[in-house]
């Protein structure tokens, strides 16, 4: 098996991390992996805002949980079992990266997932724990969210879309094991 079909089927969502920061030239690569990615019309359109400070992090993750309160786990609906609901201050992963998309571009969720995807792969081959979290608008619906896209340059004609933590998997945790693959998902016609 090759080695990029190797790192697929290796790779997971790490939920816990390590407070040390990941290694800046990881980083790059992690990064140059998402500009690389695939866009609607080659458009590259997708913003990647890199947030390496603690405080801000822990901050957007607890604004992002409170106002997705409504939209959380519910006896009956729930992401998965095991991880009902979006976690308070992004699992506490050193490096956040934000993924903001044209608002008023049919393909900017799509372009933001692919370019996230092609992140989480680059960081599993290079040992660094990586989850990707949905409605990144979310982080950014208070004054403070406000402020910060007004300081960071963010065009008023974007959205955040989603998140991607990056850090280095906690000590002592063991590498997700993956779920056995549901049976039917694949029909030839």
């Amino acid at each position: 098996m090759n080695q990029v079909m190797q790192t697929i089927l290796h790779r997971r969502s790490i939920r816990r991390f390590d407070p040390r920061q990941i290694d800046e030239g990881a980083l790059e690569q992690i990064l140059q992996a998402g500009l690389y990615a695939p866009s609607a019309g080659g458009r590259q359109g997708p913003l990647f805002v890199v947030s390496q400070d603690r405080e801000v992090n822990l901050r957007l993750g607890r604004i992002k949980r409170a106002n997705s309160r409504p939209r959380m786990a519910a006896a009956g609906s729930y992401v998965s079992r095991e991880q009902p609901s979006i976690a308070d201050a992004f699992y506490g992963a050193p490096t956040v990266v934000t993924l903001f998309g044209p608002k008023n571009f049919l393909f900017a969720q799509e372009d933001c997932a692919a370019a996230a995807e092609n992140m989480l792969l680059a960081a599993d081959s290079l040992g660094v724990g990586g989850c990707c979290i949905g409605q990144g608008w979310t982080a950014f619906a208070d004054p403070y969210g406000q402020e910060l896209l007004r300081r960071w340059g963010i065009r008023t004609d974007y959205y955040a879309v989603l998140q991607v933590l990056l850090g280095r998997p906690r000590e002592g945790d063991p590498h997700p094991t993956p779920n056995p693959r549901k049976e039917g998902r694949v029909l030839r016609v």
